[in-house]
């Protein structure tokens, strides 16, 4: 355990104490939201996002020491562990660096130079490597070996290069230099494959070259999508002239005879077709995972920016499915997001029924007091727009609309919990109502989809998908338990991400529910199946209770505080210092903290800080912006320069990549995403006469 806890404290620079108590807790059953809420004191103040990082760091460095013994032992059945070997095993800090020392003691499939140790050419081979004998006399040594399955000089000089062949491509040094010079000096070379489309896709790539060590990760998971769908052939290449000068000077004996071309040609073999194949499969797998990691990594962001964003409350609202033929299907919520009536309006082509469309708006409007329109970007979005700014226009109807991004509605609607939650109603008003639910509160909404399916990046089917679906539950659950549950009206599936409740327990929760009435105290979570008290340590502070018996019950002080706080009736918090008084009340300075700030604002929602959502009521011609003037819109289209912004015109406003970020970045995916919802983007200059619009994220 010391070697881990050394490692960790080299690897993410935390203090000893601080990754003991983490390991600690972890091994108790701690989930990492619960470390970074109540266990600061033990941790230094780690935040979710460094818990998930020394996680995977945590889980990385396990294996490399586990597999370190694994190796040590290994050899030493073999008999051939020396003090050298041991200490380079002790010393790597890598895996690539630990199978290269295994490798040569490793196991071998059949191969041509196993073939040439069981013909009994190992002592050819050693003579050959020493290179003290001249060409005649190699020759001449070689013919003492023409036996059984060896039928010529010939055949037996080329089993000894084989197995010299394979003893340099195994050797660490020459792997770990052969590595090095491709990760920093390859050339990753594209070329047609025989499927490919001259007109497709992929006709940007042709004879593309690009160095390693600078390719983009979204380029080369393009790239990559190419050679999967064979349009596209893609190999990385180095310069072998050179380390083939370096064998010569390097692996060659100084005082070799003239069988040193032998030797020569036996390395510069075992160089092509073992070492740089075995080599370029090794960068190009480091290539695909780094690539992962970082579209992992944008996935998450977006999906961070979708959660987190403000709920609209304290509106009815009108969800509206944009559609041509089908016509536009719409759904009535209240301000708690129940349910209350639907209708299907044709305000567009090819029925462009703008009367019957407007009566049964305003006849909804008016019966519910409909103030706010959430408008799905789907087909037919920009024309429903048109529609809604007409009618505000022509009949004062103050219905202020936004758009809201439609992706995975369709699949949520036809989804098992859809039919439970809504049984006697049409798919597509299903998704009108997902639409209206997503404004209303959009991580108790989004929550019921998986976020795979919620079009928030790119190549979503190209990267490790276990590694993608770990990070986005593992963001949507630090992000639910961020905000806090609302347990008498949250659904099993938002349940389900708070720390410490899984599916099954979220179900038995509602059971409950059901069963015996809402929650008034969080002790009663305790009498739900399942949920028994390390499950309730978890996941007391992250739940919450409205009108419930005790006001702490609807924050987020944990019930293991409730007596803290109770000492705190009656302070003027304002003027606590909080050194003295934690002293006082025998608890760790960061959870009085943390307490104050929930007792000044008991039910605070941490989306509330957060812009709201900006609703629109006419925005259809460009003559109605102005410079400096701000809009919402949704992300349509990604190129290498910039994205394309739908912002309710006939055109899309543009935002060139040098007006995404304060930072340089290398391509518009590392701060945007297609189908993105964009709250707040500046309007830098405006272009009347060929209807474009320049637009700014900073």
């Amino acid at each position: 355990m010391n070697n881990l806890i050394n490692l960790l404290v080299q690897k993410t620079g935390l203090k000893k104490e601080h990754i003991s108590n983490i390991l600690k807790l972890l091994d108790e059953g701690s989930t990492i939201p619960f470390i970074a809420r109540y266990r600061k004191e033990m941790t230094g103040g780690a935040d979710d996002e460094v818990l998930r990082e020394f996680e995977t760091v945590y889980m990385s460095s396990k294996n490399l020491l586990n597999r370190k013994e694994d190796i040590s032992r290994l050899i030493q059945e073999k008999g051939v562990l020396t003090e050298a070997i041991k200490k380079s095993i002790e010393d790597a800090e890598s895996l690539h660096v630990l199978e290269d020392i295994y490798r040569p003691f490793k196991e071998k499939k059949s191969s041509r130079a196993s073939t040439a140790i069981e013909n009994g050419l190992t002592p050819l081979a050693d003579t050959l490597q020493g290179a003290k004998l001249t060409k005649e006399e190699l020759l001449l040594e070689a013919k003492s070996f023409v036996k059984k399955n060896i039928t010529s000089i010939e055949e037996a000089l080329k089993g000894a290069q084989d197995i010299l062949a394979e003893r340099y491509a195994d050797l660490p040094r020459e792997r770990e230099s052969i590595r090095n010079n491709m990760q920093r000096h390859g050339i990753l070379e594209v070329k047609k494959a025989k499927s490919f489309d001259e007109k497709g896709v992929y006709a940007n790539f042709i004879d593309h070259s690009e160095k390693v060590a600078y390719i983009p990760s979204h380029r080369y998971l393009a790239i990559m999508r190419g050679v999967k769908e064979k349009e596209l052939s893609a190999k990385i290449t180095v310069d072998t002239e050179y380390i083939e000068e370096n064998i010569k000077q390097y692996k060659i004996p100084r005082n070799a005879a003239s069988s040193k071309e032998f030797l020569f040609d036996a390395y510069k073999d075992g160089l092509k077709r073992l070492l740089l194949p075995s080599i370029e499969r090794e960068v190009q797998a480091e290539l695909k995972e780094k690539a992962d990691i970082s579209a992992i990594s944008v996935f998450g962001k977006n999906l961070n920016q979708l959660l987190m964003t403000p709920p609209v409350t304290k509106r009815v609202l009108l969800g509206v499915d944009p559609a041509f033929v089908s016509g536009c299907k719409l759904a009535v919520i209240d301000e708690n997001g129940n349910y209350l009536e639907s209708a299907v309006i044709y305000p567009t082509q090819p029925r462009n029924d703008y009367a019957n469309s407007k009566t049964k708006v305003l006849t909804l409007t008016n019966k519910y007091n409909i103030t706010g329109v959430a408008i799905g970007n789907g087909t037919g979005s920009r024309e429903t727009q048109e529609f809604f700014a007409r009618l505000n226009k022509e009949e004062n109807a103050s219905l202020s609309y936004t758009i809201v991004s439609e992706a995975g509605a369709s699949v949520y609607s036809a989804s098992k919990l859809a039919q439970d939650e809504y049984p006697k109603l049409d798919v597509t008003i299903r998704g009108a109502i997902s639409i209206a639910q997503r404004l209303r509160d959009p991580m108790a909404t989004l929550v019921k989809i998986d976020p795979k399916s919620l079009g928030i990046g790119q190549y979503q089917h190209d990267v490790d998908q276990k590694l993608l679906e770990k990070k986005l539950n593992d963001v949507t659950s630090d992000l639910v338990n961020r905000v806090g549950v609302d347990i008498n009206s949250a659904s099993a599936s938002l349940l389900s991400h708070v720390a410490g409740i899984g599916v099954k327990i979220a179900q038995n929760i509602l059971s409950y529910r059901d069963e015996n009435g809402n929650f008034t105290t969080k002790a009663q979570l305790l009498k739900v199946k399942g949920l028994g008290k390390k499950a309730y340590e978890q996941a007391a502070g992250f739940i919450r209770i409205k009108n419930g018996k005790s006001v702490f019950d609807n924050s987020g002080i944990h019930p293991e505080s409730y007596e803290i706080a109770k000492k705190l009736d009656g302070v003027d918090l304002s003027s606590v210092d909080v050194n003295e008084k934690a002293k006082a009340l025998h608890v760790g300075i960061e959870t009085l903290k943390d307490i104050i700030k929930e007792l000044s604002k008991p039910g605070f929602d941490p989306r509330e800080d957060l812009p709201a959502i900006p609703f629109k009521d006419g925005l259809t011609d460009i003559k109605m912006l102005s410079v400096g003037s701000f809009v919402s819109g949704v992300v349509r289209n990604i190129a290498d320069f910039g994205a394309f912004v739908d912002i309710g015109l006939k055109n899309d406003g543009m935002i060139h990549i040098s007006k995404m970020s304060a930072k340089r970045i290398s391509h518009p995916l590392e701060v945007l995403s297609l189908n993105q919802y964009l709250p707040k983007v500046e309007v830098i200059s405006i272009d009347n006469e060929k209807g474009k619009i320049g637009l700014s994220l900073v």
